[in-house]
């Protein structure tokens, strides 16, 4: 048998706990967008990816987030996928390569998140 009122307060409790996880990510995707990066490195020269042809034919849109190293002169030096449909993310690392960084004292990883809508 099932107490009725328990399984309301487990209720509430989920809803509160996934309302939570929710606050969390969107704060999260809000800083990711506003250009924050780990290091706080900022970005001199951005570049906007060019929205995939192909990616159009099929329809697809979506966010790709991309971890990229960053020379101490600020120049692109290489890039890991670590989300969105492969066609978008190798848009969003071809526009990588042509960003320019403010100068660091060594290496530092940037996490950058492009977002693609038709």
């Amino acid at each position: 048998m099932h107490n009725a009122k328990g399984d309301s307060i487990r209720l509430k409790y989920s809803l509160t706990f996934l309302f939570t996880i929710a606050v969390f990510a969107l704060a999260a995707a809000s800083q990711a967008q506003q250009g924050q990066t780990e290091s706080g490195r900022k970005m001199l020269t951005k570049v906007v990816p060019a929205y995939p042809a192909l990616a159009q034919r099929m329809g697809i849109a979506g966010t790709v987030k991309i971890q990229t190293l960053v020379l101490p002169n600020g120049a692109f030096k290489s890039a890991e996928v670590l989300g969105g449909h492969p066609v978008l993310a190798q848009a969003g690392i071809d526009a990588l390569r042509k960003c320019k960084w403010d100068p660091a004292a060594h290496e530092t990883t940037e996490i950058i998140i492009f977002n693609f809508h038709p």
